[in-house]
């Protein structure tokens, strides 16, 4: 399956943002526990953000909390303009169940879908740090979703693609110091220290986990790029199969 990603997460120009002010995009993330929705703006950036940090399925807590976030808003989704959703890699059954919700959302309304990569997205809590960040994210089978990303003065870039990997070789990928932060550090946390002594550095607790609104900025970034995609043929960036494909296909 290919990348959903782009090699580089690039600024705008003054033209770009003229134009992005008159655009308006509700964000869906549901990659891992902590579910989101966001509605953001070209003019005014953040308008509302919805983050469910509880022990509900995504099924429950998605189309109510969007409800929630256009009613207070004043807003209606026939007003949004696209829908960004976080793509993968992550939790399958909360990508699946995200994805279907924002094509529904896309079929009644006849908007465009923005997919966005999970670990970009992730990435993104950490602006112009000057250290490597690696978002983790728990892929089970002691493996973890990881990437490894810089940036170059102002440009979000990918030195490492989207992998399931076990952590003692994504230690082994890493010389320099990194910004750590996902799911995963609940459980790999300690040997990732232990393996990268002081190089490894924990994220704040605020930015350890993905944001819809992260989603949504750069869902406008990739709409302005045209990167929009069919509902019809969007699949999850699994990166690997699932148990019931394995067990199905033999």
């Amino acid at each position: 399956m290919p990348s959903a990603t782009s090699a580089t997460l690039k600024t705008l120009d003054a033209s770009a943002y003229v134009i992005l002010s008159l655009v308006r995009i509700l964000a869906v993330e549901s990659a891992t526990m902590l579910g989101g929705i966001a509605v953001f703006d070209g003019e005014t950036g953040l308008i509302a953000e919805v983050r469910l940090n509880i022990r509900a399925t995504h099924s429950e807590k998605l189309m109510p909390s969007i409800k929630y976030l256009l009613d207070t808003s004043g807003l209606d989704v026939k007003d949004m303009d696209a829908f960004a959703v976080s793509i993968g890699p992550g939790s399958f059954t909360g990508l699946r169940i995200g994805l279907n919700t924002v094509k529904g959302l896309a079929y009644v309304t006849g908007k465009p879908i923005v997919p966005v990569p999970t670990l970009d997205a992730l990435a993104w809590n950490m602006p112009f740090c000057h250290y490597l960040i690696c978002p983790i994210l728990d892929a089970r089978k002691k493996e973890v979703y990881t990437a490894i990303y810089r940036f170059k003065g102002k440009e979000l870039e990918k030195s490492l693609s989207e992998r399931a990997i076990r952590p003692e070789d994504l230690i082994r990928e890493i010389h320099e110091p990194a910004v750590f932060l996902g799911d995963g550090l609940k459980i790999y946390w300690r040997s990732i220290k232990e393996g990268l002594g002081q190089k490894a550095i924990l994220a704040p607790m605020s930015r350890l986990l993905p944001s819809a609104s992260n989603v949504a900025e750069l869902g406008m970034r990739l709409l302005m790029d045209g990167k929009i995609a069919e509902p019809i043929g969007l699949v999850p960036f699994y990166i690997r199969r699932s148990e019931a494909e394995i067990n199905w296909k033999g």
